[in-house]
């Protein structure tokens, strides 16, 4: 039974695909005569309008007939259904089976971190993985440094890797002191 239902919602989505390669740009009467009008849709209402009265040579409205199938309504592409997540306990909430998650713009580093590891753990599908790699990639450095000094401060490795942090600490301060130098020498010449 459950077969039978992945083949429909995936007959609907290649129709809905389908319908929409057809479907026109609608665009607002007369949007392109005039600079100020912009293109986004609007409903001609006018008595004389000929986009109202869908005269030959005048761009297409909007009806219900571009309408996709129903069962592939308001999914993505995938056929999963979109869920937006900000915290981990949203993530904990989605089925994996039905419904894909894409992680909010406005989630930081760490927390963004913990929900992929989250979505990981259940086998959720993230839509919005490409921007999460980019930041994964950089975050672990950051992240991972801190933890690698405490596991290895117990012996004398640990003191090494601290003497090194400190030495490429002191090298920027010493190019600032020779920068500022040489700013005041050019000074002097002036």
């Amino acid at each position: 039974m459950s077969e039978s239902k992945t083949t429909a919602l995936e007959k609907a989505l290649r129709l809905r695909e389908k319908i929409k390669r057809k479907k026109p740009d609608f665009v607002r009467q007369e949007s392109w005569r005039y600079d100020r009008l912009k293109e986004n849709w609007r409903r001609p209402k006018g008595i004389d309008n000929k986009m109202r009265r869908k005269i030959k040579g005048w761009p297409p409205t909007v009806n219900v007939g571009y309408r996709g199938p129903k069962a592939a309504r308001g999914l993505h592409p995938s056929g999963y259904e979109e869920v937006l997540v900000y915290t981990v306990e949203d993530v904990k909430k989605v089925d994996p089976k039905t419904q894909a998650i894409r992680i909010a713009h406005t989630v930081g580093k760490k927390r963004r971190l913990q929900i992929i590891q989250e979505a990981k753990k259940r086998k959720i599908i993230i839509l919005n993985l490409g921007e999460a790699r980019e930041e994964a990639k950089e975050a672990p450095a950051e992240m991972e440094k801190p933890e690698e000094v405490k596991e290895a401060g117990e012996g004398e490795k640990g003191k090494e890797k601290k003497e090194e942090v400190a030495e490429g600490e002191k090298k920027p301060k010493s190019r600032r002191k020779k920068t500022e130098k040489s700013d005041k020498e050019e000074a002097s010449e002036q």
